[in-house]
């Protein structure tokens, strides 16, 4: 929790209360439903938590915002984002419906009210938003092709609408394809653990 107000020393009290109740929630309900590698759950705010943070580097979330999180397992970085952005809407949906329980359970938990749950595929949504989220889900081009279909076209925000991405490792040949219009954010830019060193956010512009 010290490396969440590290990094975001401004929240209020009722966000940092969301933040604290996280490793609780998720360490209960782990046990029940894994959806956290059970080697990885105490590491839960560095490599989950605020992992899904760096999103949040790249973009301030303008009120009102619609931001759709594409697999998001068990909440990342749909959860996290969800409770600094508390006034933004967050559709989480995830292919695997245990999953989204659990997600679902520890948002109410702790009260969020700017977030809902669908249990289906990117390929059943029809809404549109105006950014897609998503972390390590599917190769950037397959990914891209599947939520064009779901951007809003008119914007609010500093950034035009389109797709966020956290990935890992090499990914000169993902990008490739959207050399010309994608970037791409070293989160060790931002934060500065260990863990980051090859972590990035590739945002991809999408009309």
């Amino acid at each position: 929790m010290d490396k969440i107000l590290k990094y975001f020393p401004e929240l209020t009290d009722i966000q940092k209360n969301q933040f604290k109740s996280l490793y609780n929630l998720y360490i209960e309900w782990n046990e029940k439903i894994n959806v956290i590698s059970r080697k990885d759950i105490e590491n839960l705010y560095e490599h989950h938590v605020l992992h899904s943070l760096a999103i949040a580097q790249v973009i301030n979330f303008k009120p009102q915002s619609e931001i759709l999180d594409v697999g998001t397992g068990g909440g990342f970085p749909g959860v996290p984002l969800a409770i600094l952005f508390p006034a933004c809407r967050f559709t989480l949906i995830d292919s695997i419906g245990k999953k989204i329980r659990v997600a679902n359970e520890i948002s109410n938990a702790i009260g969020l009210q700017n977030i809902f749950f669908k249990h289906e595929r990117i390929q059943e949504e029809k809404a549109k938003f105006d950014f897609i989220v998503s972390r390590a889900v599917m190769p950037l081009e397959d990914l891209v092709k599947l939520v064009t279909k779901n951007i809003q076209k008119t914007q609010k925000n500093a950034l035009p609408n389109g797709l966020i991405c956290l990935k890992g490792g090499e990914l000169h040949h993902e990008i490739l394809p959207y050399k010309n219009i994608a970037s791409s954010y070293e989160i060790s830019d931002y934060f500065k653990e260990e863990y980051f060193k090859t972590k990035k956010v590739v945002y991809v512009p999408l009309k």
